[in-house]
């Protein structure tokens, strides 16, 4: 099992890995290839949701991410 990362809402975050598909954080949730985000992109961390997930708002979005996928930026 991963390690589970902690973070805060507002914290900055860069994806490190690219999941197999991304979930969008719709009412209607979507999933979409992972081609939608970009490796090394930043994002904003807006909510903990069910399951282990963060609403990461990126430039394309906002989408659900586990812990694994991200890091916190540097600032």
């Amino acid at each position: 099992m991963s390690e589970v990362k902690e973070f805060r809402v507002g914290d900055r975050v860069i994806l490190i890995s690219l999941p197999p598909y991304v979930k969008t954080a719709e009412p209607m949730p979507m999933l979409r290839p992972p081609t939608v985000l970009t490796l090394g992109e930043s994002g904003v961390i807006l909510d903990r949701r069910p399951g282990g997930y963060w609403g990461v708002k990126f430039s394309r979005g906002i989408f659900l991410l586990e812990s694994q996928y991200l890091e916190g930026a540097k600032d």
